[in-house]
């Protein structure tokens, strides 16, 4: 008698693709928060989560859209798993210097976030760009800002307003900013 082991579907390569391109930099984003900076940890715990994706496809039987809860519940998960075999184990005692440790923030997610900013802010007229830049950038009230640009404080207001909805329409087509569907607008 032999035993056949019947192969488990898994998820293809395409879904998987599009499932890390949808939602592997919010999981990151959150694993870095979880494992204090740890960047590697959170990647390791990034890519188990991927893995177990890769081997239960029919968590996605709604969509890969509609499957960040499953995703962040399994992230945790796993995270929660490495934390108790961290604990079970004896602590080990390294010689390293404090400024060899990887910080609690990452300078990269900063680089990013001020690349998209300005490429965000490139779509719009200078007269726009400027008043967001001053009050939101530049973090000055609407008095503030109407004195440095030589304006009404109305007129500021004004162009905050149309510029942020000159955004939307730019934002909307960024995948890690479109706004989840279905949420309320």
């Amino acid at each position: 008698m032999t035993i056949q082991s019947v192969a488990r579907p898994t998820l293809d390569q395409e879904t998987l693709a599009e499932l890390y391109q949808l939602h592997g930099g919010y999981l990151l984003r959150a694993l870095l928060r979880v494992t204090n900076g740890d960047r590697g940890k959170a990647e390791d715990i990034l890519q188990e989560t991927l893995l177990r994706a890769w081997q239960h496809p029919e968590a996605f039987a709604r969509g890969v859209e509609q499957s960040r809860p499953w995703l962040f519940t399994v992230a945790r998960r796993i995270a929660i798993d490495q934390f108790r075999m961290a604990a079970a184990r004896a602590q080990e005692v390294a010689g390293d210097a404090l400024e060899d440790r990887p910080l609690a923030e990452d300078p990269y997610e900063a680089v990013l976030a001020g690349r998209d900013i300005a490429v965000a802010l490139e779509n719009l007229q200078p007269h726009h760009r400027e008043v967001l830049v001053e009050l939101h950038l530049k973090d000055r009230s609407v008095v503030e800002a109407a004195a440095r640009l030589g304006v009404p404080p109305g007129t500021v207001k004004s162009r905050n307003f149309y510029a942020i909805r000159a955004l939307r329409p730019f934002l909307a087509g960024q995948p890690e900013y479109a706004p989840a569907r279905g949420a309320a607008a």
